[in-house]
């Protein structure tokens, strides 16, 4: 192999392995596009939970991706408090957009995570 195409090789390796831009701390722009925004912060309360507790919380359990994709998709009220989060996929999220959300939102570390 030659040096251009160790290089180019080395470049297409660290492009497919880097998380998407939006990861971690910047919000997704799916959020915004599918109105989440308006009722949820990464860190802070809103209407419902920031996302940073959202992930705090189900933190650990298998099932929190089905779980919480569902809620999305459905809505709900009573875990965060009596404020109901509307059916989402009645504003147009699919099945598929939720899970990217919900994926997204677990992701999150809690600002304490990294202290000792």
């Amino acid at each position: 192999m030659n040096i251009p195409s160790a290089s180019l090789g080395l470049a297409i390796i660290a492009a497919l392995s880097t998380t998407p831009s939006w990861a971690e701390e910047t919000m997704p722009p799916l959020a915004a596009s599918k109105g989440c925004v308006a009722c949820h912060d990464i860190a802070t309360k809103k209407v419902g939970p920031s996302y940073r507790d959202v992930a705090q919380k189900y933190a650990g359990q298998k099932d929190a991706v089905a779980k919480l994709t569902q809620k999305v998709l459905d809505g709900g009220s009573g875990v965060w408090g009596q404020v109901a989060m509307p059916p989402n996929k009645a504003m147009g999220v699919s099945p598929a957009d939720a899970k990217q959300l919900v994926t997204w939102i677990l992701s999150l570390k809690t600002p304490t995570a990294n202290k000792k």
